[in-house]
């Protein structure tokens, strides 16, 4: 206590009061002295809110950590950005994000796209068919290839991308190739040939004097298959063994007779589910799997990354048999389903060709004018867009016809001559091989009319007519001849003479000539 004389009260900052007597100073006690509080009780504050961190003390706290050297991270896959220990997979995707996927063409080459969550493979197709500039927009399609273990699936037209790439494995080589596919709806056109009677189950309701074809046409009208029944050689699991077991596919499943071609129930055993599986092509399996024969296919579950010991491979005696059984499959899970993309397929092109394709000519051949200047007053301007088409295509078969007479003649050297036009032409594969021939056909599809021209391996200065026709591919030589001191090529003995590949390949589209039916579907290597 410090005595002041005088008594005096002061309140400063209405916290503290004091007295002034006689000159002396007297601190009161508490029971006197009004205190302020530290916070005031405003009520916009709340002692349980957060205290708030200046921005000052957070520039020291990024100085000092900017400071310690930066570790490395040892898994930078596993994090988003560089900053971030958060996990790329825990975090739930943006609704509305857009997907990036890469397809291949075949060959080799990729192109990647920005796709929607619920693209589907005929979306997916129509933009590589715009990207890629194609002449056409018919009989495109995705496959699903697994090179490792020799699958391919063409997929459906409604299946959605990203649903089919869920199930595939991290670690594995599986892909997605563009390509054409002109069997894809072939049995809707020639349900005969894809399903012959010797296949059709004897549960099948012919009693009422139907014939078979009826009954075909009837069922894939309504959206289904009629039964598949016959042999085919199953892989034992695990082992490269094969047996030969009796099998019936029906609306509820895949079954197997335990006692030769018995369809009792008690001899019946249930092998899978049509609704949760898919239907491969198995390629090279004779290398691969110790296969019987090459027509080898596989079904496996839908909803499971590939997996050796899931996969249960079949093996039939021919190609037909083969392609009856992978149809079948496909017209039991589908249904309907097939008819409508069947139907959208026929309709889509022509709406296509109409807009984008004549837009994106126009464009491009604005400045270009189609000239006549056959008469003798010079040349003229062709207003008639059909004259003006039917005069390009004269033009270039007699420049055609020029180069071809002037190459055939004997006295020039093979210096002179100029590259073969033929090489520039879809159909024209270069040197492949025979089997190579043959797989690139049945990738395409397996329809009468698809037809490829190869270098023969065999016979110097020959090549070689890969045809389809019955689910079967020919092959026809075509040999070089001479006539009146002019070279020429011919299939048939110097009967039918062609000046060069090209009009060999624009005869027999018209003429069946020699082959079993015309040309009608160029088998093309597509490069994105």
């Amino acid at each position: 206590m410090m005595e002041v004389a005088g008594p005096w009260t002061e309140v400063f900052e209405s916290s503290e009061r004091k007295e002034k007597s006689g000159g002396a100073e007297t601190l009161l006690g508490s029971s006197t002295l009004t205190l302020a509080p530290l916070v005031s009780d405003s009520p916009s504050v709340r002692r349980s809110q957060p205290i708030f961190i200046t921005t000052n003390r957070a520039k020291d706290v990024e100085s000092f950590s900017s400071s310690v050297p930066s570790i490395p991270n040892p898994f930078p896959e596993l994090c988003s950005p560089s900053k971030s220990p958060v996990l790329i997979n825990s975090l739930p995707p943006p609704s509305g994000d857009k997907y990036v996927i890469k397809v291949y063409g075949e060959d080799s080459h990729s192109r990647s796209l920005c796709v929607c969550p619920g693209a589907t493979a005929r979306e997916v197709c129509h933009m590589l068919v715009q990207t890629a500039h194609c002449s056409d927009q018919e009989n495109w399609a995705l496959l699903e290839l697994h090179p490792t273990l020799g699958l391919e699936r063409c997929l459906e037209d409604h299946e959605v991308v990203l649903e089919v790439q869920a199930t595939w494995s991290l670690k594995g080589d599986t892909r997605l190739v563009f390509c054409k596919n002109y069997a894809k709806y072939e049995f809707f056109r020639k349900p005969v040939l894809f399903f012959p009677e010797s296949m059709i189950s004897d549960s099948a309701d012919v009693s009422k004097g139907m014939k078979s074809s009826e009954l075909i046409q009837n069922l894939l009208r309504s959206g289904t298959c009629p039964e598949i029944q016959g042999f085919l050689h199953l892989k034992e699991p695990s082992r490269k063994t094969w047996k030969k077991v009796y099998f019936f596919l029906r609306r509820s499943g895949l079954y197997c007779s335990t006692k030769g071609s018995s369809k009792e129930p008690r001899h019946l055993q249930y092998v899978a589910d049509l609704e949760d599986l898919n239907v491969y092509t198995v390629v090279n399996s004779r290398k691969l799997y110790g296969a019987p024969a090459d027509f080898t296919f596989c079904i496996k579950p839908s909803r499971n990354p590939v997996r050796v010991q899931d996969l249960k491979f079949l093996c039939a005696e021919n190609e037909q048999t083969r392609t009856c059984w992978t149809s079948a499959f496909r017209l039991f899970k589908y249904g309907k389903q097939l008819q409508c993309n069947y139907q959208l397929s026929k309709s889509a092109p022509r709406s296509l060709e109409g807009s984008n394709l004549t837009d994106n000519k126009s464009k491009s051949e604005a400045s270009l004018v189609a000239m006549d200047f056959s008469g003798k007053a010079g040349g003229r301007v062709i207003q008639n867009p059909t004259e003006a088409q039917n005069a390009e295509k004269e033009e270039g078969q007699a420049w055609r016809r020029r180069e071809a007479l002037r190459c055939s003649l004997p006295n020039l050297s093979s210096a002179a001559r100029p590259s073969s036009i033929h090489k520039t032409q879809p159909w024209f594969h270069g040197g492949v091989s025979r089997k190579e021939a043959q797989r690139l056909i049945e990738k395409q599809g397996l329809v009468d009319g698809m037809f490829l021209i190869r270098e023969s391996q065999q016979h110097a200065q020959c090549f070689v007519l890969s045809l389809c026709y019955q689910l079967k591919t020919k092959h026809y030589l075509v040999i070089p001849c001479e006539d009146g001191g002019r070279k020429y090529l011919t299939m048939d003995d110097g009967l039918t003479l062609f000046i060069d590949l090209l009009q060999l390949v624009e005869f027999h589209q018209i003429n069946k000539g020699i082959l079993p039916v015309c040309l009608k579907h160029p088998c093309v290597c597509v490069a994105l």
